[in-house]
């Protein structure tokens, strides 16, 4: 989760100097272009079918476009970071409920109980912070955007553990960003915010395409092949604390008590909701 918290840092940095949607749209080009190129050299195996290619499809939609563009989307509408932040935060725990209703994953208590305590670390987390970035509940625009980046990243996670557990991380990633940037350039087109090329956006880009849409992403997809959904989702976790800490060393941003005391919630909710003992058959 190290990388997938570095995403924030990126957005911090990059986001000054181009539109949120547009930023993503170039980051969904450029990472289907770089895996089609590894694709070609590499001579993977594509998706078998139409209906193979379509579920890796969705699976992208729901995990990129959504789940990015639903964040994103929220914040230009003047959602403060650390409440949609908190509100996504919520992705854990609706990954393990519909993981045990979907996929009929076994949960033991303790797991339940780690995902309670995890979750009560990430509001004191980020919690803390809302009085002075806004209040928590805004307007329905705001909450709509951001409500429908939850259910993307948690929907999405258990969609492609399902449907494309057997895909070429490879190919897989040429169709999901390819059908990611195909849904998101309509609304891109509608922002009208240049683009500044100074080296901060390029180095915000590049880290983005490389350490996070490849890197991140593929190892995620890596993880629930290899393990449950919810010991996977759980590791979701530690992004508030960690990209906390990033911030304090990179910007200066404070950690209080309540945030500090959050860490150690979030670090006895991992530790609960280690996977146990697989099902009986």
């Amino acid at each position: 989760m190290l990388l997938w918290s570095t995403g924030f840092i990126a957005a911090k940095y990059g986001l000054p100097f181009a539109p949120p949607l547009m930023f993503l749209l170039l980051r969904f080009v450029l990472v289907a272009a770089l895996m089609a190129s590894v694709a070609a050299v590499t001579g993977v195996t594509w998706p078998a079918t139409k209906r193979a290619v379509a579920h890796v499809a969705v699976a992208g939609l729901l995990v990129h476009a959504l789940y990015l563009g639903g964040v994103w989307w929220a914040i230009k509408d003047g959602m403060a970071a650390g409440t949609s932040a908190m509100i996504v935060g919520l992705q854990p725990l609706l990954t393990v409920v519909l993981a045990r209703a979907w996929l009929r994953e076994r949960v033991l208590p303790r797991q339940w109980l780690g995902m309670v305590l995890g979750l009560a670390g990430v509001w004191l987390v980020i919690g803390s912070k809302l009085g002075a970035a806004g209040t928590f509940v805004g307007d329905a625009q705001e909450l709509l955007p951001v409500g429908i980046a939850l259910v993307g990243i948690s929907v999405g996670t258990l969609y492609q553990k399902r449907y494309c557990a057997h895909v070429d991380l490879r190919a897989g990633a040429v169709v999901q960003f390819t059908a990611c940037a195909l849904l998101i350039l309509p609304f891109a087109l509608q922002e009208t915010e240049p683009i500044r090329w100074a080296p901060a956006f390029v180095l915000a880009l590049g880290w983005s395409v490389l350490v996070l849409s490849v890197g991140a992403i593929s190892l995620l997809y890596w993880l629930l092949r290899h393990g449950g959904t919810a010991e996977v989702a759980r590791l979701f976790y530690l992004v508030p604390p960690v990209t906390a800490l990033m911030a304090w060393l990179l910007f200066g941003e404070t950690l209080d008590s309540f945030a500090l005391a959050g860490m150690g919630f979030i670090a006895a909710g991992v530790a609960l909701a280690r996977p146990g003992p697989p099902a009986a058959p």
